[in-house]
């Protein structure tokens, strides 16, 4: 843990507020698995919770694969993003195409995130600060900014 924060400081100033970001977010997905252990369950709820529409898309969905395979497209494109990684536009833009047949918009791909943010919130509960408050919305503005450039 020490080398890691002096690798940080030896880095240039302009990379420590993404360096920053990435470890809060990182930070808040490891708190969530400790707090609730398996989030699938509850990130779900808060979507439906969202867009009740969205939950018969799933009624096919018997053994929770397709579930499991969003939710970890979406953290891998969550903790990309933060890292600085060129990955989550490609994820997005497959995305995208996939769920194109369902009439979903890009607002809608973006719901997803805004509920994993939720349910992080939830669970940190006095733990969730203006910082880490920060942090998640300039990354779901970001990731909302991919998903709208690969629609277009």
């Amino acid at each position: 843990m020490a080398a890691n924060r002096l690798a940080i400081r030896s880095r240039p100033p302009y990379h420590r507020p993404m360096e920053d970001r990435a470890a809060l977010i990182e930070d808040t997905l490891q708190r969530l698995a400790d707090a609730v252990g398996d989030p699938q369950p509850l990130i779900y709820v808060r979507l439906f919770a969202l867009r009740p529409d969205f939950e018969p898309m799933f009624e096919m969905d018997g053994d929770g694969g397709v579930r499991a395979y969003m939710l970890e497209t979406c953290f891998d494109c969550i903790l990309g993003q933060a890292a600085g990684s060129e990955a989550p536009r490609f994820h997005l833009e497959a995305a995208r195409l996939q769920h194109d047949g369902y009439g979903l918009t890009s607002d809608d791909l973006d719901l997803i995130f805004a509920a994993i943010r939720d349910v992080c919130r939830d669970a940190l509960g006095e733990d969730w600060t203006e910082k880490r408050d920060a942090a998640w919305a300039s990354l779901l503005d970001e990731l909302a900014g991919l998903t709208r450039e690969t629609a277009d």
